[in-house]
């Protein structure tokens, strides 16, 4: 399923935050300039000047104090989004839930500068305004994603993805070669600072436990690549470019993280890379679950993109 890919102007968007205690007694300003640090503070003052700031429904000032328990949404103007691809194809479709190959380059949800060109809006378009996302892919990475479509499997796949009963393999290619055949990493991945977006995932000591098991399907002694199938039995955020990273292995042409699984500092005249950079080669695969309604175990596989096969795939 396909549509063409052409600058699109979305209609806005518009942000909600309840506010807690430890946001009362700030000024409005100071909230978003404190949570949302990818603007200045000039320009959040510029926007609630405007009027697009609103507290509890109604105009307000960039100096009112704010209490906790109040609302505070901001509409956000409407802008070309960038270029993606807004084709997807279905491999597995019954009365509880949906199976989507999300193509490489396509965010899932809403966030930064896209809004209509995800996952999420594509399928709401074409499939159904009920279907919800059970998990999530980085913008780069292509592949099986889950939507429910039906509340029975909501409830029940969201809660085997908490309990870590959802297999869920990918299909990666790294530098090196000199890898074991099969090697695990346990590495805890949580936020660190981060100078263009305040703060993401990264290895650091202070994180969440994480697990990825990892096996040599072809190594590549000219190129001194590796191509590695990966199962993750946790699911934080970027756990696979991360956790190969700090092995020693980081995704070829990954722009964001580098050895011991840290952001990569930028060179003289480059950009810091965000999270949603592509360039990577990562390919969810194989997702396997007990179905909500039959209650049998169900497996869906994709194959993987030209660069990521193996010999007869």
């Amino acid at each position: 399923m396909a549509t063409q890919n052409r600058a699109v102007r979305n209609e806005g968007w518009t942000y909600f935050d309840r506010l807690g205690p430890d946001s009362a007694g700030i000024e409005v300003v100071e909230f978003y300039a404190q949570h949302y640090p990818h603007s200045t503070r000039d320009t959040w003052s510029e926007r609630i000047a405007m009027g697009l700031v609103r507290l509890d429904g109604r105009r307000t000032s960039s100096e009112t104090v704010v209490r906790a328990g109040q609302g505070l949404s901001y509409h956000r103007l409407p802008w070309h989004e960038p270029e993606a691809p807004t084709q997807f194809a279905v491999a597995h479709q019954d009365a509880d839930l949906i199976a989507i190959i999300k193509p490489s380059g396509l965010p899932v949800l809403p966030g930064g500068q896209f809004l209509q060109r995800t996952l999420l809006h594509q399928v709401r378009h074409k499939l159904g305004a009920h279907l919800s996302p059970l998990h999530r892919l980085g913008r780069g990475t292509s592949g099986l994603v889950l939507f429910a479509a039906s509340p029975r499997a909501k409830t029940n796949l969201c809660r085997a993805f908490r309990a870590g009963s959802v297999r869920k393999r990918y299909r990666t290619l790294v530098a090196g070669t000199d890898m074991p055949d099969t090697f695990s990493v346990e590495v805890p991945i949580g936020r660190v600072a981060y100078e263009p977006i305040g703060n993401l995932y990264a290895a650091t000591e202070t994180g969440a436990p994480a697990r990825s098991n990892c096996g040599v399907r072809r190594r590549d002694l000219a190129t001194q690549q590796t191509l590695l199938d990966v199962e993750i039995p946790t699911g934080r955020p970027h756990q696979i470019r991360i956790h190969l990273a700090a092995a020693g292995y980081p995704l070829v042409g990954d722009p964001l993280y580098g050895t011991g699984g840290v952001p990569l500092e930028p060179g003289p005249g480059e950009q810091f890379a965000l999270p949603g950079d592509c360039g990577y080669h990562l390919h969810a695969r194989y997702i396997g679950f007990t179905h909500p309604g039959s209650g049998r175990w169900l497996e869906i596989c994709c194959r993987p993109p030209a660069p990521l096969r193996c010999d007869g795939e």
